[in-house]
Formats: structure tokens, sequence, C-alpha cells
């Protein structure tokens, strides 16, 4: 699947973001544990490359916790200062990974007599749940958060504490995705707007993932009675084993579809890591 798809409103966020840098003393980059080396943006990474930085591997409560501890020794081997997180029980762990970032700023400005306030910057693809991790720091709603794709659409400061500012910002995809498998793995997770995508086809081919990576569950939850069919066939088969029919028994693709995705990015299919850890490619993405 080839998508080429860099809106408007991501151009100018990403110049917005780059003005914002100068005064930002810690960047927190959020990526999807199922996801860890494709939902990293390699735009944001040169751009925030001289910042501190905290890796937050969000949504782990949906991710293989085995895989993702893997992913997580072969950033700390990197010296990047990262955790796992499920951002709805354990966004202010966090907090602490903060306070090891900017430590060396907040001791300089010490030394100067100043109570120095942290501000961070909160980047990331779309929908790794940037807005829900700033909400649950500060405790109640205030950033926009949605399940779709550029639901932030401006970047806005957050007071978490008295010494803690984070700023919000928008979700960032870089101008082409090239590699085939990370832009379809992208489009799994929503992170690329379903209205701009060939639903059926991501579908097909997130049902031919599933059937590797977890066949019983897959075979089960999707009422598959033959595991060997394919492409539009695979789907028929879905409608038909949940009930997914219209007037004359016509089968009911868009609603398989929109199922398939909805219940795979919401974890009913169980924790699932799209990506096994490579140690190669995080010298390359680092580079």
């Amino acid at each position: 699947m080839e998508i080429n798809w860099y809106p408007g409103h991501m151009a100018r966020a990403k110049r917005l973001l780059s003005d914002q840098l100068s005064r930002v003393d810690v960047v927190i980059e959020l990526c999807d544990a199922r996801l860890p080396f494709s939902s990293r943006n390699p735009d944001l990474m040169k751009l925030t490359s001289k910042k501190e930085k905290v890796l937050i591997l969000g949504k782990a409560d949906l991710a293989n916790p085995s895989i993702t501890n893997e992913w997580l020794r072969i950033f700390q081997s990197k010296g990047i200062t990262c955790a796992a997180l499920d951002m709805n029980r354990q966004a202010r762990q966090a907090l602490n990974l903060i306070d090891k970032a900017a430590r060396e700023t907040v001791e300089r400005a010490a030394q100067r007599g100043i109570k120095k306030t942290v501000r961070a910057m909160v980047v990331g693809v779309p929908n790794v749940g940037k807005s829900t991790f700033i909400n649950r720091l500060h405790g109640a709603p205030i950033a926009k958060v949605g399940d779709m794709p550029g639901v932030t659409r401006a970047n806005q400061w957050v007071k978490i504490s008295p010494y803690l500012e984070l700023m919000d910002s928008p979700g960032l995809l870089w101008p082409r995705l090239d590699d085939p498998l990370a832009a379809r793995r992208l489009a799994y997770i929503a992170a690329i707007r379903d209205e701009v995508l060939d639903t059926a086809q991501l579908a097909i081919q997130l049902l031919e993932d599933l059937k590797l990576m977890a066949p019983q569950t897959t075979q089960e939850r999707f009422k598959i009675k033959d595991m060997t069919l394919t492409g539009p066939d695979l789907l028929d088969e879905v409608c038909r084993g949940r009930g997914f029919l219209m007037k004359g028994g016509v089968t009911d693709v868009e609603r398989a579809c929109k199922v398939i995705l909805d219940e795979f990015r919401g974890g009913k299919l169980g924790r699932l890591t799209l990506e096994a850890p490579r140690e190669e490619k995080i010298n390359d993405q680092e580079a």
C-alpha cells in the first residue's frame, strides 16, 4: 500500500514546532508500543536531536509486554531515557523521567539562585496518545483528545505543577512514507486517517497479519471457518461469521472493515505488537 500523505496543516505545524524548540528544556517523544520503530518520525528526531529527551512507549497496555521489554532494553542500551506506559493509568510515572532529563538545567539555574520552571514539549506521530498523556498529568481534561489523527491543531502550554509546563503539539508524519510496510502499520494504528485509505485493502492486510500473529484468536474473534481464504473472500467470511449481512444476504463489507480495524485498535484481540525489536534498525534510526 503506497501512501503519500502530508496535509498542509502538518507542514505548518512542523514550522511552528521548530520555532518553539528554543523555548523548550526537554522533549517528550511518544511512540506506540505496538510499533516502536515505525511510529517514530525521523524528522522529529532530527529537529529535537540537540534537546534532552524522554521516549515514552505509549499504549503499552495494548502491546505484547515481553516484546515491549526487549524494545526498552535496546533503547536503553543506546542511552535513551525511556519507559513503556499505559497512558490512562501510568502517565504520572513519566514525571521522574522528566525530572531526570531536566536535572542539569535545573541545577544550573539553582546555582544562579533561580527556581527553574521546566518547559517540556510533547511530540510524536498522530494518535499515539499525546493529549491523553497531558490530560492525565494535568489531572483534568485540558488538551483535546480524539481517536482520529489530527485532533490537536495548535501548540498549547499546559501547567502541570508550579515548576513544570508541557506543550501539546499536533501529531506529525513525515512528507513521504517510502516504506510500504511501515506506512501500512501506521494506518493500522490510525496514525493516518482512514478517509484517505482503501479501508477494504487495509482490513484485508490487517487480517492476514493477524492470522500470522494470533491465528486462534483471529479465527475465534472473527468467526472464520476457512483460514486459507484471502482477499475479498476473507472479508466475506468475516461478514458471514459475524452476521454483517444486508437485505438479500449481501455482505456488509464496509461494516466488517470498520469492526476489524476498531477491534484491533481497541485491543479486543489481545496484546499484540506489530514489530519485533531489531538493534540494527535502532542504530539507523538514531543516526
